[in-house]
């Protein structure tokens, strides 16, 4: 899973180079009945209008949290750790257009890491949203990241650690695995993406491409840049994932 560093509204996504499988209890069991759910000590959510400005979320390591201009998907994406394509439930199309700002401070005034934040988020959005969820494998539309015909034109890192940016128009990152790239392509491409390349090792990155619906970019698509740039391509293929489906959400918080 890629974890959340920050989305300045401008096309740039900030994310740890590190997958891992996605487990996530759903609310209603995520804590046992005798121990409270992790909460923040206060938060201000509202919903705001549309063309109110750029969405921007709080780094990570503050000691508030806020996110400003954010979509409910957004924030939902966010407090559970998954991406677009993995959240589903009837009647709730409108949580690309519903935007929100949220202004929250953790108990004591600690700085939290991602892990730490996402219970806080989860029980935030239950609580003012009434969000219920359940989970469900299912089988989707996919692709497998794969050594193109000629071979790779991956450069080794050489830097053992790194984050890795997300832009509206490319991938950048100093040490990505092929796991970890096929994770940051799921996000421009907008369904999973599965590493098949059987090539091991961390590589320095920087892939351009033309953004999605772009007429005038320099860029070729993001099939054609990974062919060109780095000797790899997309494959169609089928792709088990885990879904987060929305039973309860409510549009307009409760509340403050």
């Amino acid at each position: 899973m890629l974890g959340w560093s920050g989305c300045d509204g401008k096309g740039l996504l900030l994310v740890t180079v590190a997958v891992t499988a996605m487990s996530v209890a759903g609310i209603a069991t995520a804590q046992s009945p005798t121990v409270p759910a992790p909460s923040f000590e206060v938060a201000s959510v509202r919903q705001v209008s549309r063309g109110s400005g750029y969405t921007s979320i709080s780094p990570l390591g503050s000691a508030r949290f806020f996110a400003r201009n954010a979509s409910m998907k957004l924030l939902i994406e966010m407090a559970f750790g998954v991406q677009g394509y993995q959240i589903a439930g009837k009647n709730v199309g409108w949580i690309d257009s519903e935007l929100y700002d949220i202004e929250a401070k953790p108990q004591g005034d600690v700085s939290l890491s991602y892990e730490q934040l996402k219970p806080l988020l989860q029980h935030l959005l239950a609580q003012r949203f009434k969000l219920e969820v359940h989970h469900e494998q299912k089988e989707i539309q996919g692709y497998a990241l794969k050594v193109a015909k000629n071979g790779s034109k991956l450069q080794v890192g050489k830097e053992a650690t790194g984050m890795g940016y997300i832009l509206s128009n490319g991938i950048r990152g100093p040490a990505v695995s092929m796991s970890s790239l096929a994770a940051m392509l799921a996000h421009p491409v907008g369904t999973p993406v599965v590493d098949k390349t059987g090539v091991t090792g961390k590589y320095s990155i920087k892939l351009n491409f033309a953004p999605d619906g772009s007429a005038d970019s320099p860029y070729p698509s993001i099939f054609t840049a990974l062919q060109e740039q780095l000797g790899l391509k997309l494959e169609p293929q089928k792709v088990a994932v885990e879904m987060l489906v929305i039973d309860r959400l409510d549009k307009v918080p409760s509340a403050n």
